[in-house]
């Protein structure tokens, strides 16, 4: 069976596997405005539940480059790499969409595996680094990519259900480009 993870591989661009990320200027304005959002900003009411997630981010550090996951209760779903290139809008196609509301509606589970974030450091590499964007605050965790695959962490079915949202992104992104 091959390896579900891997897909990735096809989006980023072999690039040098030592020393820090080089990122390009896209992706630093993407990222940055990721969490200078409020949920405000989007339309989104607060709701009564203090454990309300507006937001999940899923940073994955692979030799080449990271790849960046951003997930809003807006329906804004995106994939974002360092390297420069990435998917903007994949909350358009249905599946993606809600792909990405489970992630959504799962990730409150996930609160108390995390710590209190004021910032928002890319993860180590080989290395998988969660923001989950709560109404009253932004929380984090990383993990080991290993682990986390191998179902030997906490947040292994988070890991799972963002790596769901990244294949229906890819699916539609080749519906797209056969179009």
């Amino acid at each position: 069976m091959a390896n579900p993870f891997r897909i990735l591989k096809r989006f980023v661009a072999p690039g040098s596997s030592s020393g820090e990320y080089a990122l390009a200027e896209n992706y630093a304005v993407l990222r940055d405005a990721v969490f200078a959002t409020r949920p405000e900003t989007l339309g989104l009411i607060e709701p009564s539940d203090d454990n309300a997630v507006w937001g999940v981010v899923m940073e994955t550090a692979y030799p080449e480059a990271i790849a960046t996951l951003v997930a809003m209760a807006d329906g804004a779903v995106s994939l974002y790499f360092s390297n420069g290139g990435g998917i903007i809008g994949a909350g358009s196609a249905p599946a993606a969409r809600h792909a990405a509301r489970a992630l959504l509606e799962m990730s409150p589970r996930f609160l108390s595996a995390c710590a209190p974030a004021t910032k928002f450091p890319l993860p180590e590499k080989s290395h998988v680094r969660f923001y989950l964007l709560a109404w009253r605050s932004t929380l984090t965790a990383e993990a080991a990519e290993e682990a986390l695959a191998g179902n030997g962490h906490a947040l292994s079915p988070l890991f799972h259900q963002a790596h769901e949202v990244i294949t229906q992104i890819r699916l539609a992104d080749e519906r797209h480009s056969q179009a």
